[in-house]
């Protein structure tokens, strides 16, 4: 949505960005009664929220699982469905805290509904756990093979959010060489892996990644050398 995100408390006369908090609230006061102190609207779609895993982690470390995992799927379904790419008008990354939240709400689902788990899948359970909220997951050659289609599927959904807010910030902008093609390209991969059921090998889920970041970068400033990375990822992808 597109607003005017400096803003000024009419109770206490706070002034603050919506642009950093995300909230209409005054964070001074509370009120939700302020007035724009910008005239021009900017788009924006991240509510910038806090990926809060206290409650889950704690839960494990009295190895219970099942609780761990219920709490953390619902504090990653938050944290994504707050988390946007647009933050006053500017592009933000495609970073790893979005990217293990996701595969959180995956890893946690799949923890939920079983009993029983290897001494390996509980590991990388908790290595996620603990890591996710400053962006730190298990590298791929760390991934069970019984949990690849989390990691999969969590990047599918992070890079179709991020492709989303792409168009967004295009619409708006610049009409670079050959982007349209190459958001073509990431949408058929990003329908592919979710064909799949996320079943792919973790370091392809990796390069779908890299793929968005790029076309990111290259939609932001036109570097050519970001559209060309973003090229030879996809094309690696195809084959």
């Amino acid at each position: 949505m597109e607003v005017r995100g400096e803003r000024e408390c009419t109770a206490c006369g706070t002034e603050w960005s919506y642009y950093e908090t995300g909230s209409i609230a005054c964070p001074s006061c509370g009120s939700i009664k302020s007035v724009a102190t910008e005239a021009e609207r900017r788009e924006q779609t991240d509510l910038a929220p806090t990926l809060e895993l206290d409650d889950a982690v704690a839960a494990a470390g009295d190895d219970d699982y099942r609780t761990a995992a219920e709490r953390a799927r619902e504090a990653a379904r938050r944290y994504t469905h707050g988390r946007g790419f647009l933050r006053g008008g500017d592009l933000l990354d495609l970073d790893d805290t979005v990217l293990a939240a996701w595969e959180l709400r995956y890893v946690a689902s799949a923890f939920a509904r079983a009993f029983d788990h290897t001494e390996a899948e509980s590991f990388y359970f908790v290595s996620l756990l603990r890591g996710a909220p400053d962006g730190e997951r298990p590298p791929a050659s760390e991934v069970p093979e019984s949990m690849r289609a989390a990691r999969g599927n969590g990047y599918a959904d992070a890079v179709a959010d991020y492709r989303d807010d792409l168009r967004r910030y295009l619409d708006d902008g610049p009409e670079w060489e050959g982007i349209a093609g190459l958001l073509e390209s990431l949408d058929d991969h990003v329908r592919r892996m979710h064909a799949l059921d996320g079943e792919v090998p973790p370091a392809e889920a990796d390069a779908l990644v890299a793929a968005a970041r790029s076309i990111g970068r290259y939609a932001r400033d036109g570097d050519a050398s970001a559209r060309e990375d973003a090229r030879e990822t996809l094309a690696a992808l195809e084959n």
